[in-house]
């Protein structure tokens, strides 16, 4: 889950890491107060959750109050990438001497989290990467040690910096490092990292949460459900417990475990279909988990068939069968079960009618045609 810039800031705050002085708003009305506060001039962000937003028109500099009134108007009017302004950071500006990157990452093949930094701050760090890869400091960090203080120090120290502001710099990027362990992130970064006369400072800020740590990250649970990431049927189904992701065809697909699911989609694929959606109900799931299912698909405007792949272990296929009939979908349904309790589940449907196919390909194939 992304989080908006003055979220992240928020964030960056609680754990001392010094950020240009801004508050957040939602309408033009409230602006007056936040310009009294901070003077002027100021600075306008649009707050989405896509990049660029300075070509856009989303990031603006204003001198008078009129100025940053007709400013703000324009910009929570607009759209960025398809994606509608509705908040608005609005933060002093700062006197840029120099711009640096710090940030961590996932490094999914070395399993470990992954401290990048360079001093070609302000520009997108994959860009730096291709052509002057020399220029970023990367650091792997054990699991079970995690951040220890002094890499910070190696990699400040690497990057040109000595004495107080070395210690400076490190004290940042270690304390990015406990957010990114804390908060579960996925990501982490400030681009950039301004060096002004007054020591380091936060200009941007990025936070991707992994949406498998909201259990336990209770603070970030009431934020996806304003989260531009996501569709409303992804929220609805992420409230229902339900690994659900849209997709832009016809066939609805339902399995039980994230592989099989996938192996679903390219099934349908290969017979020419479009899948409309990935839906997991996982290991395990029980009547009351399918039915959820199937009402998060029938939200989906366009569906003409449901393609329903069970491999039953801990999953249940009569629990299965009797969510199906529970939602009695109003769309042609095409099963293919196998494993614990299949032939009770045969049963319950074939009695209402419904045909259990005996390969993935079978009720795949099936479902295609179905459109």
């Amino acid at each position: 889950m992304k989080l908006m810039e003055y979220e992240a800031k928020d964030i960056f705050v609680q754990y001392d890491i010094p950020t240009s002085t801004g508050y957040m708003v939602e309408n033009v009305e409230n602006l007056k107060a936040v310009l009294y506060k901070l003077g002027l001039p100021v600075i306008l962000k649009a707050q989405v959750l896509v990049g660029g937003r300075g070509k856009a028109g989303g990031i603006k500099f204003a001198k008078t109050e009129d100025e940053a009134m007709e400013m703000a108007n324009k910009i929570l009017n607009m759209e960025i990438k398809g994606l509608p302004v509705k908040k608005l950071l609005v933060c002093t500006p700062s006197e840029i001497q120099k711009e640096l990157y710090v940030g961590f990452v996932i490094d999914r093949n070395k399993k470990k989290m992954t401290l990048l930094a360079s001093t070609e701050g302000g520009v997108d760090i994959e860009q730096v990467a291709a052509t002057s890869p020399e220029k970023i400091q990367r650091v792997l960090i054990d699991p079970i040690i995690g951040i220890q203080e002094f890499q910070c120090r190696n990699v400040a120290s690497k990057m040109g910096y000595k004495g107080k502001e070395m210690l400076s710099l490190a004290t940042i990027i270690y304390k990015l490092g406990q957010i990114m362990q804390d908060k579960d992130a996925e990501l982490i970064e400030i681009n950039p990292l301004a060096i002004t006369p007054n020591g380091f400072e936060a200009l941007d800020a990025k936070l991707v949460i992994d949406d498998n740590s909201l259990f336990r990250q209770t603070e970030f649970k009431e934020d996806f459900k304003d989260s531009q990431e996501y569709t409303p049927i992804e929220i609805k189904a992420m409230e229902a417990g339900l690994a659900y992701v849209e997709l832009d065809g016809d066939v609805g697909i339902i399995g039980c475990g994230a592989g099989l699911v996938m192996a679903s989609l390219d099934v349908v694929n290969h017979y020419g279909g479009k899948p409309a959606n990935f839906l997991d109900i996982g290991g395990g799931a029980s009547a009351e988990n399918m039915k959820k299912a199937l009402e998060i698909i029938n939200l989906k405007k366009g569906v003409k068939s449901i393609f329903i792949n069970i491999f039953g272990g801990i999953t249940k296929c009569d629990e299965i069968a009797r969510g199906i009939l529970e939602f009695d979908p109003s769309v042609p349904v095409y099963v293919r079960m196998m494993g614990t309790n299949e032939k009770e589940a045969r049963k319950i449907l074939n009695e209402k009618g419904y045909e259990l196919y005996q390969s993935m390909q079978e009720a795949a194939k099936a479902a295609v045609k179905g459109v």
